[in-house]
C-alpha cells in the first residue's frame, strides 16, 4: 500500500504511564515504538496524541471514595470505567516515550484535559460532545486518510478509528503497531466492531 501526500501516521498515547512499569501499562506496550519509528520517518504528515488529565480527573478511581481501579461508575455523560491515576498532566507517566521519533510530528493533540470528562477519542471526548478540533484541522489541510497507531486498541485506538470513520475519513490501523489492554475480551470485539465499521488492517511492512 502506496502511502500519499494526503495520508497521516495519527501516533495515539505512546506515554510513559502505558509503557511497561507505567501506571496504566498495556502488556507489551513498548513494541509499538520501533513499527510506528520507521513509520514516522516516511509518513507524509505525523500526528500525536497524548492522554494529558488534570490532577483527580473523574476518570480516577482515586476520585470515587470505595472505588477500585477498573470499577465503573456512573458519570453525567454515562457509564465510566475508572483507570488508576495515569498521564497526569506535567508528571513524567504523562511524557511521551523516549524512544519515541516525534519530531515530524505537524500537531499534538491533548486529551482528557477536562476534569469531569474522560477522552478516549483523538476526535471527541466521552461527553460525545466535546470536539479536539482535529477533524477541522484534517479537513483544513485536505488530509483524508489515517493511519493510527499506538495505545490502546481496544480504547483510544477504536474510539479514535470510529469517530474517524464518521468523520468520513478512511481510516486503516496499523497492527503490529498497536497493542490492547484486553478487559474481559474487549480486545477481540474492538476489532470486530472496527470491521463492522469498515475500518481496515494493515501490516507496517506493507506501506511504503
Amino acid at each position: 500500500m502506496r502511502l500519499t501526500e494526503t495520508d497521516v501516521l495519527l501516533v495515539i498515547d505512546v506515554q510513559n504511564d502505558f509503557l511497561p512499569g507505567g501506571a496504566l501499562a498495556v502488556p507489551d506496550g513498548d513494541a509499538v515504538i520501533a513499527p510506528i519509528n520507521r513509520l514516522a520517518a516516511r509518513a507524509p504528515h505525523v500526528i500525536l496524541t497524548q492522554d494529558w488529565h488534570p490532577p483527580g480527573h473523574a476518570s480516577f478511581h482515586g476520585s470515587h471514595p470505595g472505588r477500585a481501579p477498573f470499577d465503573t461508575a456512573s458519570l453525567p455523560y454515562g457509564e465510566q470505567v475508572l483507570w488508576p491515576e495515569h498521564c497526569v498532566q506535567g508528571t513524567r507517566g504523562a511524557e511521551l516515550a523516549a524512544e519515541l521519533r516525534a519530531e515530524r510530528a505537524e500537531l499534538v493533540i491533548r486529551k482528557g484535559c477536562h476534569p469531569g470528562i474522560d477522552s478516549y477519542s483523538a476526535f471527541l471526548e466521552a461527553d460525545r460532545r466535546t470536539r479536539t478540533g482535529l477533524a477541522g484541522y484534517l479537513a483544513e489541510r485536505g488530509l483524508t486518510r489515517l493511519f493510527l497507531a499506538g495505545l490502546a486498541t481496544d480504547f483510544c485506538v477504536l474510539w479514535t478509528a470510529l469517530d474517524a470513520r464518521r468523520a468520513g475519513f478512511a481510516v486503516t490501523v496499523v497492527e503490529d503497531a498497536v497493542r490492547g489492554i484486553d478487559l474481559d475480551g474487549s480486545l477481540s470485539r474492538a476489532w470486530a466492531e472496527m470491521e463492522r465499521a469498515g475500518v481496515g488492517r494493515v501490516a507496517s511492512s506493507a506501506l511504503v
